[in-house]
């Protein structure tokens, strides 16, 4: 189960996990982009659109998913957004508060939403995309720092919440060339791996974590 699939690492990972065999269950805001996937790839995966900071959508496409095709063995936090770059003082409310309705809320929507399940069958993984921007900070970017660090402190406590046999991992997954890096970079960002190179190291190292890496802080390098 994987959230933030229409750009980005979540199109690199989704199109990874299916090659590799895997049934990927995904959603993001983009309707076009996800009737593409549809098409793409047909059942058993299953894309659709909606918005993980709405509780709303996210209750009934859990229970929808939960019903047709069972508990997710892994549950991927990627979805993610990042305020333009400015200084903290400078960043409209409205764009500070989407931005942790998000990045933090969202997360915690799904959790809320898939979790008990995991939790009653006592197996699965859930990781929560973090960044180096959760470990470190950097200027123009602290509303995104926060709700970074926020997701660290999130996973580590739902960590110690869980049954054996699961895990919760805050996963930094490094630095690489998406559209969120160039509008704080530039065309700086063109120095590091772009998300179809990044998926290569990636998605094998996500499919080797187990429940021995419950609450351990992990990055991709």
């Amino acid at each position: 189960m994987l959230t933030g699939v229409t750009r980005g690492l979540g199109m690199a990972m989704t199109e990874k996990f299916i090659e590799l065999g895997h049934t990927v269950l995904g959603c993001g805001r983009s309707r076009d982009v996800v009737e593409t996937l549809r098409v793409r790839f047909r059942p058993p995966h299953d894309f659709a659109a909606l918005d993980v900071a709405l509780e709303s959508q996210v209750e009934p496409w859990a229970a929808r998913l939960l019903s047709s095709h069972g508990v997710p063995d892994l549950l991927i936090n990627n979805a993610g957004i990042i305020n333009q770059n400015a200084p903290l003082w400078q960043v409209p409310a409205d764009e500070f508060d989407r931005l942790f309705d998000v990045n933090v809320k969202g997360v915690a929507n799904v959790i809320r939403h898939f979790v008990p399940a995991m939790i009653a069958r006592k197996s699965g993984l859930i990781i929560n995309f973090s960044s180096t921007w959760g470990r470190s900070v950097a200027a123009d970017v602290a509303p995104y720092c926060a709700s970074k660090w926020a997701i660290e402190g999130l996973t580590l406590a739902l960590a110690e919440e869980l049954p054996r046999g699961m895990g919760a991992i805050p996963l930094n997954p490094g630095i690489i060339d998406t559209d969120m890096l160039r509008s704080c970079f530039g065309g700086a960002a063109s120095r590091h791996p772009s998300p179809a190179k990044w998926v290569e190291k990636a998605v094998p190292f996500i499919l080797a974590l187990n429940s021995r890496d419950n609450g351990k802080q992990m990055t991709i390098r």
